[in-house]
């Protein structure tokens, strides 16, 4: 059969690494999964509690606001006003959705088309490229890293564009590469799209994992942000909150009123228990993301100390909760993928193949700080066996 818009997706690398692993423990190998960034520190137990109160309420059985429940939408205007100095109406610039992939992929049915075109870096996160080419709109990429000048080079990828890019998609601190920016960037940023009729979509969902500062700066709190952009905020990081699916888009007035529209004929929001502990958490786990980001701090010390004692050199990721690792020089002729299946067969460690974030990525690897120090410090110990067994002849 033939089948419309998947036809544009290359083969989902990660799950070819998947499945080597889930092979190797059927096969009773103890492999160490530091390859999906999925969090195991637990949900806040107040935020659970809660959960579990409002489950037993048949009243929150029903179809819920496909935009969330009103307090739930005050809850997180009222966080940006204290974290960022961000005003917020929660009814017209605020909206619930079902994680940032349902929501940043359904604002892309109403930013892009087909014959429309968007700036997006790479490497990126997947679904930052995809739910715009799910759209039908071409994508533009632009090279990012930890030592590039990505207002630079966005700008002069714009220059060269034909036709001139609707909208433009950046997320920081950034995953894979942990790149993080400063407000002055933002600001740039803003005035770059006001002066050319651009949009801004800028993801924050390491919003709280910045290990120089309490939390990384968000796209809003430029003067005139909201007139060119939209910001989404996510659960799954700050609060370890990533199987509830609850997140939010925020910003400006009429891009949020098109998703909202949108989602009114797809869906009926996140279920509303969710919604009610998700209130308790942006009101009231206020040490909480503190707490995570030195869980996370403390891992990645222990990785990058263990890294660098087996001779593998990376910069330390100065945000987020991965490290993004060049290959090896002995190793860096394999690719990223084959490169990973050896970490697997070998190491018995799971990781992220650059080239799934974009060939510009396949020169690295990534790391997901998501087991123990101890689990960590083991991955080393297998990751520095297989390293000094040198590359397959």
């Amino acid at each position: 059969m033939e089948f419309r818009r998947i036809d544009r997706f290359p083969p989902y690398v990660f799950s070819i690494v998947n499945e080597l692993k889930i092979k190797a423990r059927r096969a009773g190998h103890d492999v160490i999964d530091l390859g999906m960034g999925n969090p195991d520190i637990p949900t806040p137990e107040a935020v659970v509690e809660k959960l579990k109160e409002a489950a037993d309420n048949p009243r929150n059985h029903r179809y819920s606001a496909s935009k969330g429940i009103p307090k739930l939408r005050s809850a997180i205007c009222d966080l940006y006003e204290r974290s960022w100095g961000v005003d917020l109406d929660p009814d017209t610039e605020a909206v619930a959705v079902i994680g940032v992939k349902e929501g940043l992929s359904h604002l892309a049915w109403v930013l892009a088309g087909p014959g429309d075109s968007v700036l997006v870096p790479e490497p990126t996160y997947p679904i930052h490229s995809y739910a715009m080419i799910l759209s039908g709109a071409n994508v533009t990429t632009v090279p990012l890293s930890l030592e590039s000048d990505f207002f630079t080079d966005l700008v002069n990828a714009y220059e060269r564009s034909e036709p001139k890019p609707r909208a433009v998609l950046c997320s920081f601190p950034h995953n894979p590469t942990t790149a993080k920016v400063d407000l002055a960037f933002f600001e740039q940023l803003v005035d770059f799209a006001r002066a050319r009729d651009v949009v801004l979509v800028h993801d924050l969902a390491y919003a709280d994992l910045v290990y120089d500062a309490d939390r990384a700066p968000s796209l809003l709190q430029v003067k005139g942000a909201k007139d060119v952009g939209v910001e989404f905020f996510s659960m799954s990081k700050s609060y370890s909150m990533p199987g509830w699916r609850l997140a939010f888009a925020l910003g400006n007035a009429e891009v949020i009123g098109a998703l909202i529209k949108l989602k009114s004929y797809l869906d009926y929001g996140v279920f509303q228990p969710i919604q009610i502990a998700g209130i308790i958490a942006l009101n009231e786990c206020t040490e909480v993301p503190k707490q995570i980001r030195e869980i996370y701090r403390s891992r990645r010390d222990v990785l990058c100390d263990g890294l660098a004692r087996i001779g593998w050199e990376m910069t330390p990721p100065p945000a987020t909760m991965f490290a993004w690792a060049p290959i090896p020089e002995a190793f860096a002729p394999m690719g990223s993928l084959e490169f990973s299946k050896l970490l697997v067969a070998e190491a018995k460690v799971a990781v992220s193949p650059g080239i799934g974030f974009g060939r510009a990525g396949d020169g690295h690897v990534r790391f997901a700080l998501v087991e123990n120090e101890q689990r960590i410090r083991q991955a080393v110990r297998g990751m520095g066996r297989a390293l000094r067994s040198g590359p397959p002849a």
